[in-house]
This record gives structure tokens, C-alpha cells and sequence, in this order.
């Protein structure tokens, strides 16, 4: 009895399934507007997850550039840039053969644009990668270099093919002789490299070719050493191979650019999940939507004697294919997004970074942990529906009347869910120290902006429908209050876009503003200099000797740690100091004593990741070293200053000249900088007809300031980009609801059509009934940006990188957001209005008596 009973719930399950499907062909809109949910949210989710994961994997599997992964850096000393050559013969001749001698620089082309040169010993690069690919059974292609040209000491530099097509489309590429600007350029063969080797941006050259385009002969920037680090550092030490001009350090296998960059990626990955839930709202407006339209198909098959629990599995069935198919969709459509994003990520990462991506895979899991999350979450989602729906009393009459009293009650739960998510999270902010919290929190704020949107809106229609006087008008509005249940799920999806789109308008047009006040205090100089380290002191006898400088300004810098962390220690001439240090907090008597050596200047960004404070004691590995000889000197200094310091991905410690005597750091400082009364393109040809620097080791102020807008720009634009991907996203979805219910309103439209309304009346009224619900949206939307962009200055930017940001409203484009808004669903509501107003509204009122 039992295998017979189970035998007839597979047949009602099946029955159902097969009703269901043939509904799908009969009304395919219905199965489109889910599926265009699923497939937008997944396709924005796997974009951005390939594009992250991807870059996560590079920086683990990063190598030296056609090479493999090096276990031992050797650098330079502190306090100098750059290492002698003689480091990386010594190596050689005591059978530490298997090394890598790097130069890194800028050169000028001949339009005067920077690029970054990196000089590499090319034989040994190949050797290398040629024995790592045979190890590894390597696929790739063999690198195609023309070595005789090399061994001939001809003009030849390497790129990946993709940039070789931007850059070099003739295949040659012109740099400026870096001895006379008034040279003729120097003409460069460019060889394409097959992407898959992660090339990126990055321009080879044979290390003796670099050291001529970059003007540093003899010299290096790194060594990087591949064999076990541990045998390598004895042998080194053992033998004194590194006699003091260079210091050896251990790779960390990316961990210190997965820290530095977790931010941006964490950053990616909350617009992408904002993304998934605007797309989830669509389909979960299409899966309502298209239940409602099933509901006496549902009784029907209840009356018929199917059983509820099998029309329920039906139903999850039917959802479970549709997600799958959508998912299958969106993942293959989101690996071409990501292709897209990646080089945009590429080029922010290796600005801001210093770190290149390699070439994008993709994953089997990235589609099951897509496919699993979207039907968790459309499981989640329907399941109290289907359940509300399956077990709805047979006898329909007054349906709905309790269809629109079980919506409000619906409305009004969602409003309290949402009022005390927003009242936890108040509470819990003031608490946040951590950028993970409060970007989770701030999750929670965006999930319940939108559950307050359907009764507020609700509310207003209805005060308002009392101010209109009667007649179409009247009835127009009253009847809005009818439509805000049908279109309050593309409302709320267009509300958390608008929501996001407001906040990161207000976040970008604050920093925008807050970096050029910050750069214009902290470039004092007309002219920035960083020349090889034999030519500084003629250059500042050059400048000296020049009636129109009118000031000379010196840098020292030297590479620290503090607690693991990579910083700078950092001492100027005083005057540089007062002018460029734009102060966050400082004691009372601190310029006193940071002249004397008693007190130091941290960054805001140190200041933030460890909680100091003003008086906080601070301690350097280079302080301790040097000072604890002494006797009358302490381990630690105290803080007596914290400065603002945007877009510097390193901490900054600034010391007084007093203290870097003390400590015997080096004293020839590694940058100069000038002031300059009269034309700066003036004070830059002198200083390369000198011979003493090249154009590539000089920026004037307002080079610097459009390089440093121009990153800041880059790297806002890959948010900015997904913030018009989920503002794009809501508005198909609107276009999808409108089409739904001007479907379902069709004859009541013919009521009104009978009654004498023109079809001119009746499209302008539904026309104005929509696009006043867009405008209250809107309108919602503004404080609740406003609120979303003051959390994403005050808490997560200021904890994730340690800058402080003004606030700053800009009101034009709050003002082109909306109007964008209006502008798209104008058309969203146009178009499948007309197209269903267009039909026999009479055959529809027939429809309806049926």
C-alpha cells in the first residue's frame, strides 16, 4: 500500500511539473523575468569573484618576470636605492650561479610620458623558466626572443603581446636619450611575449639595455635568488659574500600584498554581493509574479486532489531548474565580465601596488558555490510563498481582498525587521574597530534600507490620494497605493542601486576634493628631483649656483619595519617639514621637540591600523639597533604628531634632522626638491643639459598632481563601473515589472477604456503612476545614500586604509542620479506599456468575465 501510495505522489509531483512547464510556454515572459534575475546576479557575482580570486592566486604564485618565484631578495643597504653590480659577480664567481640581477627605473618617451623600465639578465631569466616549465611539464609556449640581437647588444625590449598591441603597434617603441633631452629619441625593437607568461605593463630590457636607457651603469636594483633560502643564507654569511653594501631578505609568498591589498579586494566583493541581491530581487519579483498569475491554476489542481506537499515540490523543482539554467548562463556570461574587469584591476594594482596579475582561469567550485548560493537563497526567498499559496482556502471568493490584506500585513513586518536591524546596527557602530564589522554591519544597513521602502511608500500615496481632487486624478493616485504591492520588490532593488550609487558618489567627490587640498599643502616645491646617488650633491651645488631658485630642499628616506609592517623613516629640512606636513592631532610643545630629537611624526595610517595615540611611545628595529649602544639615549620615542597621508600603501614615520644624526643614518638625502621663479620647463632643460639627471628622474608639481588624480580616478573606477552595473541591473528589472503588470492590469485598463478614458489618458496615467513611484524612490534614496556615504568615510574607508575624509555633499550629482534614474525608467515603463495598451482593450475585458 505504501509503494502504491509513493507510486501516486511521483505522479502528482511529476503531473504538477509538467502543468507548470506547459504554463512556461504558454506565458515565457513569466520564466524570462526569473531567469534575467538569476542570470544578472550571478554573472556580477563570478565577474568580480574571478577577477579577485585571480588576483589572490598571482600574488602567491608571483615570479620574477620570466622567470619562476625567487625564495631570497638580495637589496640595498639601508638608506640606498640602488645596489653595485660587483654584489652580483661575487655571488656568481662563489658558485651561486642560480641568481637573477634586476634594474628597475622610469624612463621618458619622446612625447615626455614616464614608463617603468625593468632590466633583467635575460639568459639567465629563460634558463630559469625554461628548467621550471620542464619540471612542471609546462604547456606554454616558448618565449620567443632573438638572443643574437641580445649578445649583439642591440636595441631590444620585451612585452606582452596584449600590450605590445597599445603601446608599440608598429612593433618599435622611442625613449628619450636619458643623457641629452635634445637627442635624437632612441629607436627600440619591441618582441611580443605571449600573455600567459604575466608580463602585464611591464617593459623588459637586457639588464645591459637598461642600465644605458635608465643612466645608472654598473648599478642594480635586486638580486633574487631561487635556490633553498636557508643553505643560501649560511653560505652567504659564511663567506662574507655581501661585504656591507647589501642586506638579504626572505619572500613571503605574497602574504604581505594579500594584506596590503585586502581592502580593494574586500571592497570588489561588497559591489558585487550588492549586485547579486538587486538580481535576486528581480527574480524573486518574477517567481511572485508569475504565482500570482498561477493562482487558479494552484486551486484548480488542489480541487483536482493533488496533494499540497507535491504542488510544493513541484514548485521547488521548478525553481531548482530555472536556477540551474540561469546559473549556467550568468557563469559563463560572468568569466567575459571578468575578462573585462581584469585589466582595469590589473592596471590599479600595479599602480597603487607595485603588483602584477597573471593571466585569469576560472574554476569548476566558482559555478557550484554559485549555483548553491542562489538557490539557498531563492529557497529562502519563496518557500513561505509557495507555502501561503499552496495552502490557500478552494473556495476563492474575497481572495483579493485577503491577498491585499496579508500584503500589508507582509509590508509592515518587513518595516519592523527593518527598524530594528537599522536601531542593532546604530548601537553596534560606535563599537567597530575593525573594517570587516563595519562593512558588515553596513551589509546589514543595505539589506534593511529597501524592507522600509513598501509601506512608506504605501503611506505617502495614500496621505497624498486625499490632497488630489476627485475625479482621474484621484482615483490615478489612489490606485498607485494598489500598484505598490506588485512593483515594491523592482522598487526596493532600484533603491539599494540608487542607495549605493549616492554613497560612492559622496565618498569619490570627498576624496576627489580632500587629495587635491592635501596635495596642494603637501607640494610646497615647483620641482621634485630623485637622481642617481653620485649626482645629488652637484645638483644641489647646480641649484645653489641658479639666480631664479629661490629654494633648495633635501629628503632622506630609509626602509623600516614596524611589528612586520613595511615603513618608511623619513627626515626633511625643517622648513619642508612645517609646509608639507598637514596635521591631524599634535602635542603642545611639539616643534620643539621633534627639532631636538625628542618627539616624531607618524602617519595617520599607522596611527590608525595600531591605535596610537599622541604620547604613545614608538620603536623602531633601526632605533633600537642604533641608540641602545648608547647609553643616555632611549629605545623609544614618543609621538608628538599624527599627519594625513593618502594613497601611500607603506606607513610614514618622520623624524627631525637632529634625531637622523643620532641614529647615524645615511646622510645624503635620497631627493631633492626646488622652488623656482619663473617657467619650471626652464629649470628642467638646465638641469639636462647639465648631464646630471635625466627627465625621467624629474617631476614637476603639476605632473605630480595629475599623475596622482589620475590613480586616484583608476583606482575608483572598477567600483564606479560595478556601482552602473547594479544601476543598470535594477533598471532591466524595472523594465521586466512593468511588463509584468501592465500584462496584469489589462483589464482593468479596459474598465476605464469603457467608461470613455482614451488610450492617449490611459497611457499618460500609468505613465505618471510609475514614474511618481520612481520619484518617491528617489527621494528615499537620497538620505539613505547619505547615510551609506557618511559609514563609508567615517568607518570603513577610515579603518580599512587610514584616511581621514571631509564630507563633502555634492548635490549635482545626487541631482544626475536621479535624473538618470527617471530617464531609465521612463523608458523601462514606455516601452511595455505601449506595447500592451497598443491591443484590443474590449477583447481584454471579455478575458476578464470568463
Amino acid at each position: 500500500m505504501s509503494n502504491t501510495a509513493q507510486g501516486i505522489t511521483a505522479k502528482q509531483w511529476f503531473f504538477s511539473l509538467r502543468i507548470f512547464i506547459a504554463h512556461y510556454r504558454h506565458a515565457p515572459l513569466q520564466a524570462g523575468a526569473i531567469l534575467l534575475g538569476i542570470i544578472l546576479a550571478v554573472t556580477l557575482l563570478i565577474g568580480v569573484k574571478s577577477t579577485n580570486e585571480n588576483a589572490v592566486r598571482s600574488y602567491s604564485e608571483a615570479t620574477e618576470l620570466l622567470s619562476q618565484r625567487a625564495s631570497l631578495l638580495i637589496t640595498p643597504p639601508a638608506g640606498q636605492r640602488l645596489l653595485d653590480e660587483q654584489v652580483y659577480f661575487r655571488l656568481r664567481q662563489n658558485g651561486i650561479s642560480n641568481g637573477l640581477a634586476v634594474l628597475n627605473g622610469l624612463a621618458a618617451d619622446d612625447k615626455g610620458q614616464r614608463w617603468q623600465i625593468q632590466g633583467s639578465d635575460l639568459f639567465a631569466a629563460i634558463s630559469l623558466q625554461a628548467h621550471t616549465n620542464s619540471q612542471q611539464a609546462d604547456t606554454k609556449a616558448p618565449i620567443n626572443i632573438p638572443l643574437e640581437k641580445v649578445l649583439a647588444a642591440e636595441n631590444v625590449l620585451l612585452m606582452s603581446q596584449s600590450f605590445a598591441v597599445k603601446v608599440a603597434k608598429d612593433g618599435w617603441f622611442y625613449l628619450q636619450n636619458p643623457l641629452d633631452k635634445t637627442a635624437a629619441s632612441i629607436k627600440l625593437e619591441v618582441i611580443s611575449v605571449d600573455d600567459d607568461y604575466g608580463l602585464g605593463n611591464a617593459i623588459v630590457a637586457d639588464i645591459s639595455l637598461a642600465q644605458k636607457l635608465l643612466n645608472q651603469p654598473n648599478k642594480l636594483s635586486y638580486i633574487a635568488l631561487f635556490d633553498d633560502p636557508e643553505p643560501l643564507i649560511e653560505r652567504i654569511k659564511q663567506h662574507d659574500l655581501l661585504q656591507q653594501q647589501a642586506t638579504i631578505t626572505e619572500q613571503d609568498q605574497g602574504q604581505a600584498l594579500q594584506e596590503l591589498t585586502r581592502s580593494f579586494h574586500l571592497n570588489l566583493n561588497a559591489m558585487s554581493m550588492l549586485a547579486f541581491v538587486v538580481g535576486l530581487f528581480i527574480a524573486y519579483n518574477g517567481v511572485r509574479y508569475s504565482l500570482m498569475k498561477r493562482q487558479k491554476l494552484l486551486v484548480q489542481l488542489l480541487q483536482l486532489g493533488v496533494n499540497k506537499h507535491n504542488i510544493m515540490l513541484a514548485l521547488v523543482t521548478e525553481l531548482s531548474l530555472l536556477v540551474f539554467i540561469g546559473s549556467v548562463v550568468g557563469f559563463i556570461l560572468g568569466l567575459q565580465l571578468s575578462l573585462w574587469l581584469q585589466p582595469m584591476v590589473a592596471m590599479t594594482l600595479e599602480q597603487l601596488y607595485g603588483a602584477r596579475l597573471m593571466p585569469g582561469n576560472w574554476q569548476w567550485p566558482w559555478f557550484a558555490q554559485a549555483l548553491i548560493l542562489t538557490l539557498l537563497a531563492g529557497l529562502l526567498a519563496c518557500l513561505p510563498l509557495y507555502k501561503q499559496l499552496t495552502e490557500q482556502p478552494l473556495a476563492r471568493a474575497g481572495s483579493k481582498h485577503n491577498q491585499a490584506t496579508s500584503l500589508l500585513g507582509t509590508q509592515r513586518l518587513l518595516f519592523r525587521i527593518a527598524v530594528v536591524a537599522l536601531l542593532i546596527s546604530a548601537a553596534l557602530f560606535p563599537f567597530t574597530q575593525q573594517y570587516q564589522f563595519s562593512l558588515a554591519l553596513m551589509g546589514i544597513v543595505i539589506v534593511a534600507i529597501p524592507l522600509l521602502l513598501p509601506l512608506t511608500l504605501h503611506h505617502v500615496s495614500g496621505l497624498l490620494a486625499k490632497r488630489f481632487p476627485a475625479g482621474l486624478w484621484q482615483y490615478m493616485i489612489a490606485e498607485t497605493k494598489e500598484l505598490i504591492g506588485p512593483l515594491s520588490l523592482a522598487m526596493m532593488a532600484m533603491l539599494l542601486a540608487l542607495t549605493a550609487n549616492i554613497s560612492m558618489n559622496t565618498l569619490v567627490g570627498s576624496f576627489e576634493v580632500t587629495l587635491k587640498t592635501w596635495l596642494e599643502s603637501r607640494l610646497h616645491a615647483d620641482l621634485y628631483m630623485r637622481p642617481s646617488s653620485e649626482n645629488i650633491t652637484s645638483i644641489q651645488h647646480f641649484l645653489e649656483k641658479e639666480p631664479k631658485v629661490t629654494g633648495v630642499y633635501s629628503q632622506w628616506t630609509v626602509n623600516s619595519t614596524y611589528q612586520n609592517m613595511p615603513v618608511e623613516l623619513v627626515s626633511r629640512d625643517l622648513q619642508s617639514t612645517k609646509i608639507t606636513s598637514s596635521l591631524k592631532a599634535h602635542s603642545d610643545n611639539f616643534w620643539a621637540e621633534f627639532i631636538v630629537g625628542n618627539q616624531l611624526m607618524i602617519s595617520e595610517p599607522i596611527a590608525i591600523k595600531y591605535n596610537l595615540q599622541i604620547g604613545d611611545s614608538f620603536t623602531l628595529p633601526i632605533m633600537s639597533s642604533k641608540v641602545s649602544s648608547e647609553p643616555s639615549k632611549p629605545d623609544t620615542i614618543s609621538i608628538g604628531a599624527i599627519f594625513f597621508d593618502y594613497g601611500n600603501p607603506k606607513g610614514q614615520v618622520v623624524i627631525g634632522k637632529a634625531l637622523w644624526q643620532q641614529l647615524q643614518l645615511p646622510k645624503q638625502p635620497k631627493s631633492i626638491a626646488a622652488s623656482y621663479d619663473g617657467d619650471i620647463n626652464e629649470l628642467e632643460q638646465s638641469l639636462v643639459n647639465s648631464k646630471l639627471i635625466s627627465t625621467a628622474q624629474m617631476y614637476n608639481q603639476a605632473k605630480i598632481k595629475q599623475q596622482a588624480i589620475a590613480m586616484f580616478k583608476q583606482t575608483f573606477s572598477i567600483t564606479m563601473v560595478l556601482n552602473s552595473l547594479t544601476l543598470m541591473v535594477a533598471a532591466i528589472g524595472l523594465f521586466s515589472a512593468c511588463l509584468m503588470l501592465t500584462q496584469a492590469r489589462q483589464a482593468p485598463l479596459a474598465k476605464l477604456y469603457a467608461l470613455g478614458v482614451s488610450k492617449t489618458q490611459l497611457r499618460f496615467m500609468m505613465f505618471i503612476q510609475m514614474q511618481f513611484i520612481v520619484l518617491l524612490t528617489c527621494l528615499v534614496a537620497l538620505p539613505t545614500g547619505a547615510v551609506l556615504g557618511y559609514l563609508l568615510i567615517n568607518k570603513v574607508t577610515l579603518q580599512a586604509f587610514g584616511w581621514s575624509i571631509a564630507m563633502l555633499w555634492d548635490w549635482q550629482a545626487y541631482g544626475r542620479v536621479v535624473l538618470i534614474a527617471l530617464s531609465t525608467s521612463a523608458i523601462a515603463i514606455a516601452i511595455p506599456l505601449y506595447w500592451q495598451t497598443r491591443k484590443s482593450l474590449i477583447h481584454n475585458l471579455q478575458q476578464e468575465a470568463l
